[in-house]
């Protein structure tokens, strides 16, 4: 089942228009959560990111989407799944309503939900071999609109063309000033010694869900220091540890880059951490 501004439809129901704006300029927008036992993790983050990002590309806002509105529409949505899963991985994008070329006729939005079962909960180490390399064929531009979940992702389509092609498990993403941005699909982490980086809104990177929560568990952690600094592909020969954050799989260790291998040790420390506060919420 989908729901489709509100209406719930089955899979061979639900259809969109060849001039939806979403597919002729990208012009939408997505959120991609978790739910788990029938609750949303994060929901407020999301919620709040969503709003900005909407409001940041000037499209109206109904007075309907309040937080209240939104989570029922999704945990409704939820009740109607043929799935004995606990836990679920649901998209949410909302998109300008048709009618003119790059100038829109309206701001007005429409919105559709689908969801997808999980077969795991609480987030669990992957201790698989994960390999990446550097995309260096297209960049990403430093600014505010790299930092949103938008439908203009060809960049991230493409570099995992090459990945797969390449037998890589994930691609870092440049951006234009040859510093790394992040993975392909998530922000990314480095350890060196005791300090802990991720790149810097500014360098271009999305402004992660699952980056906001690391970041508040580091700064607990004793004996570390947190840094939001640009990141040289150099450092990458001089890590000790590299992992890729995102909502749905929580913490992806990197065991390979190049002749390069990591541990593991402090990504599965915050991992633990990750799941008492989930257990928690």
């Amino acid at each position: 089942m989908i729901n489709f501004n509100g209406e719930l439809l089955s899979d061979q129901q639900a259809k969109l228009s060849v001039f939806n704006r979403g597919l002729a300029f990208g012009d939408a927008l997505f959120e991609t959560l978790k739910s788990l036992n029938g609750k949303l993790l994060f929901w407020e983050d999301h919620y709040f990111r969503l709003m900005a990002s909407m409001r940041i590309l000037r499209m109206e806002i109904p007075m309907t989407f309040t937080p209240e509105f939104l989570e029922s529409q999704i945990l409704e949505l939820l009740t109607h799944q043929e799935s004995n899963s606990n836990s679920f991985r649901i998209k949410f994008t909302v998109f300008r309503k048709e009618g003119g070329f790059y100038t829109p006729q309206t701001n007005d939005v429409s919105y559709f939900i689908t969801t997808e079962p999980l077969h795991t909960d609480l987030y669990l180490l992957n201790n698989s071999e994960y390999k990446v390399e550097l995309f260096k064929d297209f960049f990403v531009t430093p600014g505010l609109l790299s930092t949103l979940k938008t439908n203009n992702k060809v960049l991230n389509v493409l570099g995992s063309v090459y990945a797969k092609e390449n037998l890589y498990q994930n691609c870092l993403l440049l951006n234009t000033n040859k510093n790394i941005v992040e993975a392909l699909n998530g922000n990314l982490f480095l350890v060196k010694g005791n300090v802990i980086k991720t790149p810097p809104l500014e360098d271009g990177c999305l402004k992660g869900i699952m980056r906001k929560q690391v970041i508040e568990i580091i700064k607990k952690i004793p004996d570390y220091e947190y840094e939001e600094i640009s990141i040289s592909p150099f450092e990458l020969q001089k890590a000790d540890e590299l992992f890729v954050t995102n909502v749905v799989q929580g913490l992806q260790p990197i065991t390979a880059y190049r002749k390069k291998r990591y541990a593991t040790t402090l990504c599965q420390n915050i991992l633990a951490k990750l799941n008492m506060k989930v257990r928690l919420a």
